[in-house]
């Protein structure tokens, strides 16, 4: 099983999750996807996300502050959470990881803990 794999089901188990993507940023290409609903379109969502993340890059260039001091971004919807995570270390340059949460069920605080070791996973 791949390292990617075994990334997606670890953040599969977190309690909420409805999807989870890992995004290259610079070809908008999703090298894995898992997801509980079949009307969850993860590709077009990862798709979307790359906007955004490009978006914060962008911003915080202008700013003056480094790329690598995100740490993630949360989008929040009427019954979802989008949490994108960033792959900083050098190696994963133009990699993240995009989690779908269920709004109701999802703990942000925790997932983002287990997103940082996922992250190391990666």
């Amino acid at each position: 099983m791949s390292t990617i794999q075994v990334a997606l089901n670890w953040a599969m188990r977190l309690d909420g999750a409805l999807g989870v993507a890992v995004v290259d940023y610079v070809s908008r290409m999703t090298l894995g996807t898992k997801s509980r609903r079949a009307d969850l379109d993860l590709d077009l969502t990862a798709h979307a996300c790359t906007d955004v993340v490009r978006a914060h890059l962008s911003a915080l260039r202008l700013t003056g502050h480094k790329p690598e001091r995100i740490e993630d971004i949360l989008v929040t919807l009427d019954t979802e959470l989008h949490l994108i995570r960033p792959l900083n270390r050098r190696i994963h340059e133009g990699l993240f990881l995009v989690l779908v949460l269920d709004r109701e069920r999802a703990r942000p605080d925790l997932v983002r803990s287990e997103l940082r070791g996922i992250e190391a996973l990666l």
